[in-house]
């Protein structure tokens, strides 16, 4: 296959703190609101474990359920998947040899904000800045970037019980506090940063920390979020100008179903949901179209008067995304039409496949949409997510023969080159979700995997945390040696447990 992907193109993989670090208590590290975050599975919840002003234990799925006055709490013998997750505390140094064994370029992980300022205060826990400088060290040990992610999809659950999470204005105080010491802290060996995680499905308890859905609840939550990634752009380019700061957004492409109007005008309000936190945190302004409806809904944002002025002037250098899965737009579409994706509720495609857990796959919708974010925004792309969850099975001999999960990666590899040799686009690089298997963040599972590593743990938290190679390993370890042109599928390759 001939070279397309530039020479120095970041292969590699990508986690989170509150799905895969685990230690929730270790290290001087104090609760955030993934800790109170119980676990579930595809047909059974999560659930938010509070104590009520009364003292009081309760379970709530929803926001509404949880009273005024009310703390998150940890309640004894209940299972939690962030406490633990799949251990990456105590197997860093293992796991970042394992990544090293693949040829990661890049490995893209978020820092758990409570372990470095318990509370979510303006104090420092050096024990565990001195965690993160050993993985980090590790990292560039073995000429891996790392790529940080400075927050992902949880917070301090003192702010979030304090000042009702990111609704309160206090908490980009403490945010910008904390962004402040780690860009200190690694400035001479971190180059890359996102500043939030899937900005656009951003919602509730776990991820917001805010107790009420309404609308604007949630876009005044969202507000301080685009002035505090803003805030920690300027406050990066300061520290360091060679820093290279950019969003994520989760990228869900959708396609109308047919040329009836009304799905033309439904497909494009579909991405514009996605397109709206790029065009605030790229252009540095609300766009016009989302002005519009908050003056339909009544949304009126409070704004402080160098908000707009600081968003301007935070603009990012590059977009992350993640690319799982597209919909379609149907307006006589029924529910049972209808399967929840990637935290999205969507339309089935009727001609595309489906994952274990019914997500559409389509290889050709992330060409496009690489495609139509380029040609709009006109910045480096960067796929910090992409992958399939699906049941791995271990056989009689030790190995995981993963071969459905190559053929969707191989795919999804084709279609980022055509992007680039065909389409123009300039992509940076290229970090699977979940490299190693870890807790799903919607269903809180571990049986749903996405990695090359699999890590012996089931949905109740019990197993003995062993790594093992899947068929995976070594295929994705070959796509990166020859920097992908070579996605041949071996035969056979071995994939012992060690």
């Amino acid at each position: 296959m001939k070279q397309v992907f530039p020479k120095d193109f970041l292969w590699g993989g990508a986690t989170a703190a509150n799905q895969y670090e685990g230690g929730y208590n270790l290290g001087g590290k104090t609760l955030s609101t993934a800790d109170v975050y119980t676990g579930g599975n595809k047909s059974t919840p999560r659930y938010v474990t509070f104590k009520d002003a009364q003292g009081k234990i309760g379970y709530a799925t929803r926001l509404e359920d949880i009273p005024e006055g009310a703390t998150g709490y940890v309640v004894e013998n209940q299972y939690y998947p962030s406490h633990i997750a799949t251990d990456f505390y105590h197997h860093w140094k293992e796991d970042i040899r394992l990544f090293a064994e693949m040829g990661f370029k890049a490995y893209r992980f978020s820092l758990n904000w409570t372990r470095i300022c318990p509370d979510g205060k303006l104090e420092v826990n050096q024990e565990g800045l001195d965690f993160y400088h050993q993985v980090i060290d590790e990292l560039i040990k073995y000429q891996i970037e790392p790529v940080i992610t400075l927050n992902h999809f949880d917070m301090p659950l003192y702010l979030a019980d304090t000042y009702n999470g990111w609704a309160g204005r206090e908490t980009i105080e403490s945010f910008l506090f904390f962004c402040e010491t780690v860009y200190h802290a690694f400035k001479h060996k971190v180059k890359y940063w996102m500043t939030f995680n899937e900005i656009n499905i951003l919602n509730g308890y776990p991820k917001l920390g805010i107790r009420f859905h309404d609308e604007q609840t949630v876009m005044q939550a969202k507000h301080h979020v685009f002035v505090a990634s803003a805030q920690a752009v300027i406050l990066g380019r300061r520290i360091n100008p060679e820093f290279k700061i950019g969003m994520m957004v989760c990228y869900l492409l959708n396609y109308l179903l047919n040329s009836r109007p009304e799905n033309v005008l439904a497909s494009l309000q579909f991405n514009r949901e996605m397109e709206f936190y790029m065009d605030v945190q790229v252009h540095g302004e609300y766009p016009h179209y989302k002005m519009k409806e908050f003056e339909r809904k009544k949304i009126k944002i409070d704004m402080a008067p160098d908000d707009l002025s600081i968003i301007k002037q935070g603009t990012v250098d590059y977009i992350g995304l993640s690319y799982y899965m597209t919909s379609v737009s149907d307006v006589d579409s029924t529910e049972l039409d209808r399967v929840v994706g990637n935290q999205m509720t969507v339309t089935k495609n009727p001609f595309l496949k489906t994952s274990d857990w019914d997500w559409a796959v389509d290889p050709l919708g992330l060409r496009i949409g690489l495609s139509k974010i380029y040609d709009r925004y006109r910045l480096p792309l960067f796929v910090v997510e992409n992958g399939l969850g699906a049941y791995d099975t271990v056989n009689q001999e030790g190995q995981i023969n993963d071969d459905y999960r190559i053929d969707y990666l191989k795919e999804h590899i084709e279609a980022m080159r055509d992007a680039i040799a065909l389409d123009g686009v300039d992509l940076m690089g290229y970090t699977p979700w979940g490299c190693i298997d870890l807790v799903s963040t919607g269903t809180g599972e571990v049986e749903k995997r996405y990695g090359f590593i699999h890590v012996c743990l089931d949905n109740e938290g019990n197993g003995d945390m062993r790594r093992s190679k899947k068929k995976s390993f070594e295929w994705y370890q070959q796509v990166i040696q020859s920097n992908g042109t070579n996605l041949r599928v071996k035969s056979i390759i071995l994939c012992k447990s060690f």
